[in-house]
């Protein structure tokens, strides 16, 4: 006879695994949380006073970033990189998530690693303030290798509609701000992984294996603090992921009417502080060329903002930055997101063909 632990579904496994969530997802319950983990659903209250209530929503996962996480034994940190994904994206309407739901897919499961991958998730949940509504774990033998996890998820934040921002205000003259990243983030690692063969090479003070595995930064609190006093200044924003500077930043801009300006971004070379870790892609076989078309060469997050308020914005962001540093940051060593003027927005005198997404005449250097 066949039952389902030897067709290779451990339910009993499965069940510590959620004995492991819940006392993550405790950590992260805030005001507007319904339901306790482990119901068939989620629940969230909207947020009362709300005249126009948005819902924005955003998913992602985080790629094969997992792959070094396996090699290393490493887990407790993709889980972060999975939060990030999402609520940075929702980010760019100027909207704090709520809540966020995982999804851990496996060939044989092992609590230990899936406890370990869900608190990474709660860190992440911790760091942006929203709950951890919930979740699915899949394990499916035969269909993932032994040993292999995939981690997605999705979040969910309620806006003001009148308070959207949407990139319909970026105008010419406004000033680019670039907010630090922590390093590739979760962007770029089928390359990586080609360029790095062992992930157990030492590196800095460590290895090269954890440096890549160095969490992707939550924008949100700091970012929607600033909003609370400058949400009029800032027209748009961006969250530099996958495609790099040209990929993502022409998505603020809109297309511009027959026989108008087209708005680009211009960027001012050596304007921000580019982490050692590209440089050493690039000794590893990178193509320099293409560098900024795949990764975000040290700014994660943009904003687009009226001229006459940026230096106070930048000032904002920097004399802030420390207060939302968490114990989890400090711990990891990224507790020091820096803000700086990276450039401009100009009218083109150049016609744009097709999708700004890609071209070059939509991203420019300058010295």
């Amino acid at each position: 006879m066949v039952d389902y632990k030897k067709a290779g579904v451990d339910v009993e496994e499965g069940y510590k695994a959620v004995d492991k969530y819940k006392v993550h997802a405790k950590r992260t319950k805030i005001p507007g949380v319904l339901t306790d983990l482990g119901s068939f659903n989620g629940m969230f209250a909207v947020p009362a006073g709300m005249k126009e209530p948005v819902v924005v929503s955003g998913t992602d996962g985080v790629g094969t970033k997992l792959d070094i996480a396996f090699k290393l034994k490493k887990y407790d940190t993709v889980g972060i990189d999975c939060v990030a994904m999402s609520v940075n994206d929702i980010l760019c309407s100027g909207v704090a998530t709520s809540f966020f739901l995982d999804y851990v897919a496996c060939g044989t499961l092992d609590a230990n690693v899936a406890g370990e991958l869900v608190k990474g998730v709660a860190d992440g949940c911790v760091d942006s303030g929203c709950a951890l509504l919930g979740g699915e774990t899949a394990e499916m033998p035969d269909f993932y290798d032994a040993g292999k996890y995939d981690l997605a998820g999705f979040g969910v934040g309620f806006g003001e509609k009148s308070e959207m921002i949407t990139g319909e205000n970026i105008a010419e003259g406004d000033v680019l701000i670039g907010l630090s990243s922590t390093g590739p983030h979760s962007n770029g690692y089928s390359l990586i992984r080609k360029l790095v063969t062992d992930f157990n090479e030492p590196y800095g003070k460590g290895t090269i294996g954890e440096a890549l595995l160095t969490p992707t930064r939550i924008y949100v609190r700091p970012v929607m603090d600033m909003l609370s006093k400058y949400r009029a200044s800032v027209h748009g924003m961006v969250h530099i992921t996958g495609g790099g500077f040209y990929e993502n930043v022409p998505r603020m801009f809109k297309k511009a009417a027959a026989g108008a300006k087209q708005l680009v971004s211009v960027f001012k070379r050596g304007s921000w502080e580019v982490p050692a870790i590209f440089a050493e892609l690039i000794r590893r076989g990178a193509d320099e060329s293409k560098i900024y078309n795949t990764f975000n060469m040290g700014i994660g997050f943009m904003l687009a903002v009226k001229a006459e308020d940026a230096d106070a914005i930048i000032k904002h962001f920097n004399d802030n930055a420390a207060k939302f540093a968490t114990d989890v940051q400090k711990s990891l060593g990224i507790a020091d997101m820096k803000a700086y003027k990276i450039g401009r927005v100009a009218a083109s005198d150049k016609v744009i063909e097709g999708d700004l997404k890609g071209s070059t005449d939509a991203v420019i250097f300058e010295d």
